[in-house]
């Protein structure tokens, strides 16, 4: 019987492990789609204790917290910090077989050295005062985190009325080496179902890009300068995320007439917004087409679902799920139109969904041009598939439908600076998959074939494919 998170954790097999070994655990991370705080990485921040760099912000243990039975107080709310802790220490040995489990204990082994020891009740103190005092170290100060988990870019996840200057200070600083560069997340460009909201945020972008906007003519130019800006900041790439595409057929007029009436404070028809949110995703990724960008879709998650937490905690805390929506035929529409414009970017598609894992897989299949290696790819398995299970799904549909070789790898789509091993769960999985088909002969026993493929996917696919300013491979 093998021990709990031993050296081989995942890996079945002895060719498995020479390829986790000698192929996969020293290649770096590019973190192509994360949700750091780019303000705690510009002032270095050294966490108070390991509440705050692990709990705060993660709605997975939130959720996991909730349904144990643990009060909102201990998860959100103004209990203190260990007594927070405390709570999460008690739902632990409640998450056997949730990924939480492992991630937990993967967690506390990289970077903080705790190895044998499960977190429960009976541990919850030393393992938080060690956790604590180390947290005090430069070591594990936001930036020594990233240096010490090998991480050569990060790419975090911005609104476009953001001014930047956090990413300009990285930048600046000499003494910091790893490149951190924003992403256009133009998504609130797109909510006019909430006029005031809108509204609020359209009177935010017009400070930010110097454009004062009274048409859709004059809108779409903000947006325009704030993409140059962040062009000019390093960013290389847009996240977008819908419940689904959106293309439904619309006249510039007809756009034009629904957006100063929004801006007039007026709710939209459901129809006037589905051809809003068509024409602003066709806008923007044409604009990315121009600059070389890559532009990302997340799609499929059912948002705020239980309202009445939701309300008072606003999003992003744990009340999102998987959705049913239409893909197929708005998702052709819409990358097929840009195709004969000749203006598509290089495209990942993620899914929530798994049941829609074939259908983005054979879509991206649709719009390759021989112009990039891998232009169209299916992301890696995202938000409730990033577990063994749904990472094995994600990998074998691609394998079955797409080029494998070619896929840019795992990312942590994560506000956490702990989830960085989860790379290390992904290459498990990868180099177990690998190996146990080279046993069984279905792959060639072909370690320098199969371990440089490891490698590209690891990073050197990602790093190529974003082809960030500095960062080599």
């Amino acid at each position: 019987m093998k021990p709990f998170l031993s050296d081989d954790f995942l890996l079945e097999t002895e060719t498995a492990k020479t390829l986790y070994l000698d192929y996969a655990v020293s290649m770096p991370i590019f973190d192509y789609h994360c949700h750091l705080p780019v303000e705690e990485i510009a002032e270095n921040k050294n966490f108070e204790n390991l509440t705050q760099i692990w709990l705060y912000g993660d709605h997975y243990k939130w959720r996991a917290m909730r349904a144990y039975g643990i009060h909102e107080r201990l998860i959100t709310g103004s209990a203190s910090d260990f007594e927070k802790f405390s709570a999460w220490a008690e739902t632990v040995p409640k998450t056997l077989r949730n990924p939480l489990y492992h991630w937990t204990h993967m967690e506390l082994k990289n970077p903080f050295g705790i190895k044998d020891t499960l977190l429960n009740p009976d541990t919850a103190k030393d393992i938080y005062d060690r956790c604590t005092d180390m947290l005090q170290k430069d070591d594990f100060s936001t930036r020594g985190i990233l240096k010490q988990m090998n991480v050569k870019a990060v790419c975090t996840t911005d609104d476009p009325t953001y001014d930047l200057s956090h990413h300009r200070k990285i930048e600046a600083d000499e003494s910091f080496s790893i490149p951190v560069v924003p992403t256009f997340r133009p998504d609130k460009a797109m909510a006019i179902d909430s006029p005031g909201t809108f509204n609020d945020w359209a009177d935010k972008l017009e400070a930010a890009s110097d454009v004062t906007i009274n048409n859709y003519d004059s809108f779409i130019e903000a947006i325009k300068k704030r993409h140059d800006a962040f062009h000019e900041a390093g960013c290389r790439s847009a996240d977008h995320g819908q419940e689904q595409p959106c293309a439904a057929p619309y006249t510039k007029k007809e756009i034009a007439s629904i957006f100063e009436s929004v801006r007039s404070g007026n709710k939209p028809a459901v129809h006037e917004l589905l051809k809003f949110k068509s024409a602003m995703l066709l806008e923007v990724a044409r604009m990315h087409a121009e600059k070389g960008w890559v532009q990302q879709f997340h799609f499929g998650a059912l948002r705020n679902a239980g309202t009445r937490l939701f309300q008072q905690l606003g999003p992003d805390t744990g009340f999102d799920s998987t959705g049913d929506f239409e893909m197929a035929r708005p998702l052709a529409k819409f990358l097929d139109t840009l195709d004969n414009e000749n203006r598509l970017a290089k495209t990942v598609l993620f899914n929530m969904n798994p049941s829609d894992n074939d259908l983005l897989a054979s879509m991206a299949g649709n719009f390759q041009d021989g112009s990039v290696p891998g232009k169209m790819q299916f992301g890696t398995a995202w938000w409730f598939n990033d577990q063994k299970e749904g990472m094995e799904r994600q990998i074998n549909t691609l394998s079955n439908i797409g080029l494998l070789s070619l896929f840019i790898g795992m990312t942590t789509d994560s506000r956490s600076f702990l989830s960085y091993p989860r790379h290390d769960y992904f290459r498990r999985i990868l180099c177990n998959l690998f190996g146990k088909e080279m046993e069984n002969g279905e792959l060639p026993h072909d370690l320098e074939l199969i371990g440089k493929t490891i490698q590209d996917i690891c990073y050197t696919n990602a790093q190529r494919y974003f082809a960030l300013p500095g960062v080599c491979a």
